[in-house]
């Protein structure tokens, strides 16, 4: 009796690849050896891009929101503990679309801070 390989299952698998490898550069695209690696180092990045992209929106709001306190005379530094202190729970996303927004609200905000 012959070896039954599957092929039906194979070729999805293979096809699957190229379908991710869609848009590569040269053999990239349609050899499956070389798709496959690439793929599977495209899905590497991906992962990582996705843990750094929280790290580059917290910087990214912090840079906002001390560019909305520095015109009122404090520090992101300063105004983070001060509003910790006096029990200000907003988040940092939400502080610096109200720096970017409206800056009358970042004002009123630093105002009773200080």
């Amino acid at each position: 009796m012959p070896r039954s390989k599957n092929k039906v299952a194979s070729k999805q698998r293979r096809k699957k690849v190229l379908d991710s490898a869609k848009g590569y550069f040269g053999r990239a695209k349609n050899v499956y050896t070389v798709a496959k690696n690439v793929v599977e180092k495209a899905g590497v990045h991906a992962y990582s891009g996705r843990k750094q992209k929280k790290r580059l929106y917290r910087s990214l709001w912090i840079q906002r929101i001390n560019a909305g306190v520095r015109p009122h005379g404090m520090s992101y530094s300063e105004f983070i503990g001060k509003a910790t202190a006096k029990g200000i729970t907003l988040n940092r996303k939400a502080l610096a679309d109200l720096a970017m927004n409206n800056p009358e609200a970042i004002k009123a905000i630093v105002d009773q801070v200080k």
